[in-house]
C-alpha cells in the first residue's frame, strides 16, 4: 500500500517505522524541514516538507495514488482537515488522531459526516486498557470486540477446577450465567465444541459474553478474588479524565491529584462525582492524608 503519514511526532514516526518494515510505500509530511529530513534518512522513506492540510503539499506527496492517509499531528482540527482534503482530492482511506476530550462524545458524528475510515485516540485506548485491568485484576487474557460491548476471555482448566470434566450442556449449573464457549485449545489443536463436549484438565477455553456477564462468570468461578473500590489517579491529564469516567460508571470511587489549580477546577466541573485534590502527588503526607493505605 502507498501510505501518507502527516506529522513526524512519536506516533507518526512509530507508525512509519512499523509500516515500512511491512514493505509499505511510506511518505512523510511535516512542516519542520529538519525533523522530516532526519526521519526520512533514518527510515529510508519519502518525505515532503509543508503543511499537510494544503492541497499542493498533498499533491506533491502523491495523494492521487495513495491508498491511505494517516494524520497524527498534535492538532485534532488539523488532522481532521488533512483527512477531509485527502478524501476530496485522492478518494483514499483516512485515519485521524482525535485526542481532545471535548470531541470524544462527537467522534462518531465526525467520522461519519467527514467520511473518515477511522478516528483514533491513544489516551482513550490506554484508559480502556487500565480500566479493564482494574475490573478484571486476575492474570487472565482478555480481548475486546464489537466496539467494547463484548469481551472474550481465555481461561485454563486445571485438574480440580470447577469446570474440569463438565460437559458444556451442564455449564450453566456451574457458572450461573449465559456464556458462549467459542473455542477450546486441547493439545495444541483448536476445537469448536458442541454441547456434549466435555472439558478436561489442560484445556484452554475462550469464552465470550457482555462485560457484566464476564464479571459474574469470573466471580462464580472464584477467579476474581477482589475488585477495586477506590482509585487514586496521580495527574489530571487526558488519560486520567477518560479513566475516571470509566471507573465512575463502574461504581469505583475516584480521587484525582493534580498540581495545576485551573485544571483542578476544570476536572471538578467535568467529573462532579470524582474527588479532585489540588496538590503534588509525590508528597508522601498528601497521599497519607487522602488514605493511600486503604486505596
Amino acid at each position: 500500500m502507498k501510505i501518507i503519514i502527516v506529522g513526524c511526532g512519536k506516533v507518526g514516526l512509530t507508525l512509519a517505522e512499523r509500516l515500512n518494515q511491512e514493505n509499505h510505500d511510506i511518505t512523510l509530511i511535516d512542516s519542520d524541514y529538519t525533523t522530516v529530513r532526519t526521519a526520512a534518512d533514518s527510515l529510508d522513506v519519502m518525505a515532503v516538507t509543508g503543511n499537510g492540510a494544503i492541497y499542493q503539499v498533498q499533491m506533491e506527496a502523491g495523494i492521487k495514488e495513495a491508498d491511505l492517509l494517516i494524520a497524527t499531528t498534535n492538532s485534532d482540527e488539523l488532522n481532521i482537515l488533512c483527512c477531509l482534503i485527502a478524501k476530496k482530492t485522492g478518494n483514499c482511506h483516512t485515519i485521524a488522531r482525535i485526542r481532545n476530550p471535548e470531541y470524544s462524545a462527537e467522534v462518531n458524528f465526525i467520522r461519519e459526516e467527514l467520511n473518515l475510515s477511522l478516528a483514533i485516540n491513544p489516551e482513550l485506548a490506554a484508559a480502556h486498557e487500565i480500566s479493564r485491568l482494574l475490573r478484571f485484576p486476575s492474570a487472565i487474557k482478555i480481548d475486546t470486540f464489537a466496539k467494547g460491548r463484548v469481551e472474550i476471555v481465555e481461561l485454563r482448566v486445571d485438574a480440580g477446577h470447577k469446570l474440569c470434566d463438565i460437559a458444556l450442556n451442564d455449564l450453566y449449573s456451574i457458572v450461573k450465567c449465559k456464556i458462549l464457549v467459542c473455542t477450546v485449545i486441547r493439545n495444541g489443536k483448536a476445537i469448536t465444541p458442541g454441547g456434549d463436549f466435555v472439558l478436561a484438565a489442560g484445556d484452554r477455553i475462550f469464552v465470550t459474553a457482555p462485560t457484566n456477564v464476564l464479571t459474574t462468570l469470573l466471580k462464580n468461578l472464584g477467579i476474581i478474588t477482589h475488585k477495586a473500590k477506590r482509585v487514586i489517579l496521580c495527574g489530571g491529564g487526558r488519560v486520567s479524565f477518560y479513566l475516571a469516567q470509566m471507573l465512575l460508571r463502574s461504581g469505583i470511587g475516584v480521587q484525582i491529584v493534580e498540581q495545576n489549580y485551573e485544571k483542578c477546577v476544570q476536572l471538578a466541573n467535568m467529573l462532579p462525582k470524582a474527588t479532585v485534590i489540588h496538590g503534588d502527588a509525590t508528597k508522601e503526607f498528601l497521599l497519607d492524608n487522602e488514605g493511600i493505605s486503604d486505596c
